[in-house]
């Protein structure tokens, strides 16, 4: 999805260069969420004018908007800031400053789609937006039955015009001045749908007002002279009492733009409107029946928030030694996965059993182990990893487990029971579909948990119960070693629900003792990188790539198959082997690449006769097995063979997945695209 970002100093001189260089930067952390078009607002000087009812009015913000990457903004900026007269040394002790990068839901990718959107000429009002507002149709006719013109095609340019028309009818007469804040919760109570908003104006020189519904959104405080007599805690109108001391606020959809600056952060929560002035903060938490009848504008109660840390490094969000953020993720699987494990496997003595200890869930269990059937909840990547966890977690349960796309279960209004225990998968958090479905499943009465890799996100705040994955930061697109940590995590997920019975406790112990070894498992899998390069040549000019999995690895071919569609943009399908002679078979000749997976597991006599049945219609087969096991699956020699190590059945997808990653990545950049940000594509969809 879309990125926004904001950086307000106060009683700190900055100069105009380091203002735009921190808003640059800030949309370079947040490229991933979007990256076909870009934008950002500053102040054009230090000059302001008393309005006719002697409110404050500065010089219109200059706005910069460009088609294309981050880089291609930048770039525009200084060479059109180089026509002007515009000082880029020039210091402004106060400055608040806005920027956008865009993935496109509305209107094509150009500049006046792009974000600041405006309220039209003067730039009264401008609006950075990341959601999709549902009604715009309907305000926007409203607003040109009020003489508004529009220019762009977005959804987003209601919002600052809608703030433009609430704040004149407001002040028309001069008998008073609206707030800021009262002029901002008017226009979302006539909002529908997902948004994360920062608001500038030039009403309200140096205030930026930013509120969410759905959409993430994070505050970062930076205080460059502490004042110990306030503790952390924003209080009913300041953060930081009116002491002028010097500070730098900043907005971002994601702590990864933040972590440079600062670590002290505040997750805004749906509803609430952050007012930023005079060096302070200010919290109101919106009411959607307040101010609804009459004219004047409501202000509601202030709420109280504490800060948090985060447990971020900047060196995490660093390429450091690699190429690209999506190669660096992959080598990064066997610490992510220790990170995954740490804390939650015990090996226990000569005479304590392993166990499996997860915090978040252990209030739950009773309850979850007397449901009528678990459902996996996902979109994407995080669908199969729970595909790939279903068959252990059946197995040590013994509980009924149906999976469902997010999307179509809402479509479907697919039915949710009270005796139900639904896990909801997401590596971000926010994804919009799997949000919608978990609403749709308390509303049914189920027992929510939450499987995520973002503290404080909106499905690990909603859910009654959950487990971090714990993979460390992902910043390329495309899924690497979230998928591995998730498929660990609910393989815990089933130890810890099937960690009442007897029956199989010699089968817990062996994925345990599996678990342990798997981050070394990985390491080795990994070794195969040059291999996986070479196989890249040899498909560089394929159109189309086929995965052939069952069991477990069923979710292997469909996630190897998903990494090379999207980065590689080649077409590549993951088929379910069992369903081969079903109509794929007619697909089969002498040039298309066919992937079977045939590890070691109760489905490897299967596979082998797939791999005969393939062979004898002349398929071109590249085949991956269990070390040692080349002779068994490609008598004769023919076809390729990827030998991968072996460890417990129900955790070989996570090793299988590697060399495909590995593929994928190599195919990518062989053809010359991005990999780190393929065709069409954003991190984090928080949008249907």
């Amino acid at each position: 999805m879309c990125g926004i970002f904001a950086y307000l100093n106060f009683n700190v001189k900055k100069e105009r260069r380091y203002i735009l260089q921190v808003l640059f930067n800030g949309l370079r952390r947040l490229e991933y969420r979007g990256y076909d078009s870009a934008g950002i607002a500053i102040d054009s000087d230090h000059n302001s004018s008393s309005s006719s009812d002697n409110s404050v009015v500065s010089s219109p913000p200059l706005v910069f908007r460009r088609e294309g990457n981050i880089e291609s903004l930048v770039k525009s900026v200084y060479h059109e800031v180089a026509g002007t007269d515009l000082n880029l040394e020039e210091s402004f002790s106060t400055h608040c400053g806005i920027a956008h990068t865009r993935w496109a839901t509305h209107g094509e990718p150009a500049p006046r789609n792009s974000h600041p959107q405006s309220s039209g000429d003067g730039n009264e009002f401008l609006v950075v937006h990341n959601g999709v507002i549902t009604n715009y149709e309907v305000l926007k006719e409203t607003l040109v039955r009020h003489g508004f013109t529009f220019e762009s095609e977005t959804d987003t340019e209601v919002i600052p015009k809608l703030a433009k028309f609430v704040f004149d009818k407001a002040t028309e007469g001069g008998d008073r001045t609206v707030t800021f804040s009262q002029v901002v919760l008017e226009v979302m109570r006539h909002l529908e749908g997902a948004y994360a908003l920062i608001f500038k104006s030039r009403h309200y020189p140096n205030e930026l007002i930013a509120c969410k519904r759905g959409s993430p959104l994070v505050l970062g405080v930076k205080e460059l002279m502490e004042d110990t007599s306030n503790g952390s805690a924003f209080h009913d109108d300041k953060f930081v009492s009116k002491n002028g001391n010097p500070k730098e606020l900043f907005l971002s959809s994601d702590a990864n733009a933040l972590v440079e600056h600062t670590k002290k952060v505040l997750v805004i929560e749906d509803g609430e409107v952050v007012h930023l002035k005079d060096g302070g903060v200010s919290i109101l938490k919106f009411d959607n029946d307040k101010g609804k009848h009459g004219n004047s504008l409501s202000r509601p109660a202030s709420v109280q928030r504490a800060l948090s840390v985060l447990e971020m490094e900047v060196e995490q969000i660093n390429k450091g030694k690699y190429e690209h953020y999506m190669q660096k993720e992959i080598h990064e699987q066997p610490e992510s996965l220790k990170t995954t494990m740490r804390g939650r496997l015990i090996r226990g003595g000569s005479c304590k059993a392993k166990t499996v200890l997860l915090g978040g869930l252990k209030d739950h269990l009773k309850t979850i182990r007397r449901s009528r059937r678990i459902v996996f909840i996902g979109c994407g990547t995080s669908y199969n990893a729970a595909l790939a966890a279903r068959p252990i977690l059946e197995e040590l349960s013994g509980i009924p487990v149906t999976m469902e796309i997010a999307s179509d279960l809402l479509d479907r209004q697919g039915p949710i029971y009270r005796e139900d225990t639904a896990v909801f998968v997401s590596q971000s958090g926010e994804t919009a579909d799997t949000l919608l479905a978990l609403e749709y499943a308390l509303e049914n009465g189920a027992l929510c948990v939450g499987i995520t890799n973002t503290v404080g996100s909106a499905i690990a705040r909603h859910t009654h119960c959950g487990v971090h994955i714990n993979a460390g930061c992902e910043i390329g697109v495309a899924s690497t070693k979230a998928y591995t940590s998730q498929i660990v995590v609910m393989a815990m997920l089933a130890l810890a629900i099937g960690g009442d019975t007897l029956s199989n406790q010699a089968r817990r112990e062996a994925i345990i003792d599996g678990l342990f070894d798997l981050p070394n498992i990985v390491r080795e899998a990994l070794k195969l990188d040059q291999e996986m390069k070479d196989l890249a040549k040899l498909l560089i000019a394929e159109q189309s790539l086929l995965v052939f999995g069952r069991g477990y690895n069923y979710a292997t071919a469909l996630e190897g198959a998903l990494k090379v569609k999207e980065v590689a943009l080649m077409h590549s399908e993951g088929i379910l082997a069992g369903e081969m002679k079903h109509g794929p078979l007619a697909l089969v000749d002498e040039n298309l690449p066919i992937v079977v997976i045939a590890t070691r597991d109760s489905c490897f006599s299967k596979q082998q006769s797939v791999i005969q049945q393939l062979h004898a219609r002349k398929g071109r087969l590249i085949v991956m097995c269990s070390k040692g096991d080349a002779a068994a699956v490609c008598a004769g020699g023919s076809g390729r063979v990827i030998e991968v190590p072996q460890v417990e059945d129900c955790l070989q997808p996570v090793v299988n997945i590697v060399p495909l990653q590995l593929l994928a990545y190599h195919l990518t950049v062989l053809r010359g695209f991005n990999v780190d940000q393929p065709r069409n594509l954003a991190k984090s969809v928080t949008t249907q």
